[in-house]
C-alpha cells in the first residue's frame, strides 16, 4: 500500500513539475520578441498599462518592484513613447490601494495627472488585461512591469486578441525576489487553468474613455 501511494505521489510530482516547465517555456517563447529593455526600441503607443504592486514590504521598506515600475513608466512618458497611463492595481480594502499610491508617485515624478487613469479592480494580471480591453477599450498597449510579469501579461493579451508589448522595469536580485519568482511559476500554471475553465474578472463595469 505504501509503495502504491508513493508511486502515485511520485507521478503527481513529476507531472506537476513538467506542467510548470511547459507553461513557463511557452510563456517565455511567446513573448521573446515583444519585451524591451530600452526606451529607444519602444514604438510610440498611446497607452501604457502600469501593473500594480504594493508600495511597501512587510518590514516597512520600499518595495523595489514598485520603485522600478514607477521609474520605467515615467521614462516611457517623458520620452513620449506613451501619452496616457492606466494604472491597474488591487484596491481590495480601504487601507490597501495600489493604484492610488502609484498615481501619487507618477504625479510626483512629473506626469500630468490628467493623463493618468485608475483601474481599481486589477486584482490579478488577468483582470488587468481583460479590463484594458473591455473597460478601457484598448487593443494595443505597452505593459510596464518586470520582464517575467510582462511575459505573462503579453500571453494573456495574445489570447484575448490584443497587440501588447512590454517595457521591462529594472528587475531585483534573485535573493530579494525569490518568493516572487516562485509565485510567478505558479501564476503561469493558474493562467492556463483560468483560460481552460473560462474564468472572468471579478469586476467589469461601465466603459472608461481614454481621451
Amino acid at each position: 500500500m505504501r509503495r502504491k501511494l508513493f508511486r502515485i505521489f511520485f507521478i503527481m510530482l513529476v507531472s506537476s513539475i513538467g506542467l510548470v516547465i511547459y507553461t513557463n517555456d511557452l510563456v517565455q517563447s511567446n513573448a521573446k520578441d515583444s519585451v524591451f529593455d530600452e526606451v529607444e526600441k519602444i514604438p510610440r503607443t498611446k497607452v501604457g498599462l502600469l501593473l500594480g504592486t504594493s508600495k511597501y514590504l512587510s518590514n516597512g521598506s520600499i518595495n523595489l518592484y514598485y520603485k522600478y515600475r514607477i521609474e520605467a513608466a515615467t521614462s516611457l512618458y517623458m520620452s513620449s513613447r506613451i501619452s496616457r497611463i492606466i494604472v491597474s492595481g488591487d484596491n481590495g480594502s480601504k487601507d490597501y490601494d495600489e493604484a492610488s499610491d502609484m498615481r501619487y508617485d507618477l504625479i510626483a515624478s512629473g506626469i500630468d495627472s490628467n493623463h493618468i487613469y485608475l483601474d481599481y479592480a486589477g486584482f490579478r494580471t488577468f483582470d488587468s488585461m481583460k479590463r484594458l480591453k473591455e473597460i478601457f477599450d484598448q487593443d494595443t498597449a505597452i505593459v510596464v512591469s518586470q520582464k517575467f510579469h510582462n511575459e505573462r501579461a503579453i500571453y494573456i493579451g495574445d489570447r484575448l486578441g490584443m497587440h501588447i508589448i512590454g517595457f521591462n522595469a529594472k528587475d531585483v536580485g534573485q535573493h530579494y525576489g525569490f518568493r516572487t519568482q516562485i509565485r510567478e511559476y505558479l501564476a503561469r500554471v493558474k493562467m492556463f487553468i483560468d483560460f481552460y475553465i473560462g474564468v472572468e474578472p471579478k469586476f467589469l463595469g461601465e466603459k472608461i474613455e481614454i481621451s
